[in-house]
């Protein structure tokens, strides 16, 4: 079988609201989620004989089932039934790890899209989505792509129009945060402020973009210990303060971007941010 390239974009959360916790131990969540064209670079090899493997440009992250594309890999494997003889998974890391960008979900859905085609199992994108459940929360939104309500706990999907064209500046600060901790925090006190979903669902369909940035909203914003929340803070209101039409924090962050209807604001905010933290990218819609 030849060897395939695929991108793998990173997710940014629109919103981001928790509803409370199931009896299973998982969180049902109610979120906003889109494609931005940052991305990681798969290369696969099968049919190499010696099982599966991962590498990356990054020396830390796991090589074995660990490693979630790799774990794609083998719940497709299982899933179809088909056996590949061996693969190799070489990951080019664009996407900042541990940030809120579901940069190692997407690899796994890279995989798996990448499989479903050069195999010819022909699942529906559903069915690679419930193969994805295996793998991760964030698989299946991943899977699909493009800009999406997600509930349940990420595996319920909704399409929605597409967030319109816009330049998108993203930063992740030189800390990371637990999210076991911060799904703790968030059980233990009463929100006070849930994002506007509904109407952020309005403002895509009408095409918006002012109207979607106006709601971007994350329950964990308030939950984050105090001296990272006001970092994170410092951070959308310089996105804000250099003509974002709205900023926020993705999924349990540390991430925050910012949308902007004009690219040389975001150039400046990006420049900025960029002589502080070394995770800051110029990226776009897709």
């Amino acid at each position: 079988m030849p060897t395939l390239t695929a991108l793998a974009h990173a997710k940014l959360n629109l919103t981001l609201d928790v509803l409370g916790r199931r009896s299973d131990g998982y969180h049902d969540l109610r979120m906003v989620m889109t494609s931005v064209a940052l991305a990681d670079v798969i290369t696969l090899e099968t049919g190499t004989g010696d099982g599966v493997q991962a590498s990356a440009n990054l020396g830390f992250l796991p090589t074995g089932e660990k490693n979630l594309a790799a774990s794609a890999l083998l719940r497709f494997q299982e899933a179809t039934g088909r056996d590949l003889g061996g693969a190799h998974i070489s990951l080019e890391k664009h996407i900042p790890v541990c940030a809120g960008m579901g940069g190692g979900s997407s690899d796994a859905a890279a995989v798996l899209r990448a499989l479903n085609d050069c195999t010819g199992a022909g699942l529906s994108l559903p069915e690679l989505a419930r193969v994805g459940e295996a793998v991760g929360s964030d698989v299946p939104y991943c899977v699909l792509g493009g800009t999406a309500l997600a509930e349940g706990r990420g595996e319920v999907l909704t399409p929605l129009a597409p967030l319109p064209r816009c330049t998108v500046v993203v930063c992740k600060p030189n800390f990371s945060i637990s999210t076991p901790e911060l799904f703790r925090q968030i059980d233990s006190v009463r929100l006070r402020h849930h994002p506007d979903t509904d109407g952020m669902l309005a403002a895509l369909e009408a095409g918006d973009l002012g109207g979607v940035a106006r709601r971007v909203y994350n329950v964990f914003e308030d939950v984050l210990p105090p001296r990272l929340r006001a970092e994170v803070a410092a951070i959308r209101q310089l996105l804000v303060g250099h003509g974002a039409l709205g900023a926020g924090m993705s999924g349990t962050g540390p991430t925050v971007f910012g949308l902007f209807d004009c690219a040389a604001g975001a150039e400046r905010a990006r420049r900025e941010l960029g002589e502080t933290y070394r995770d800051t990218f110029l990226t776009e819609t897709v």
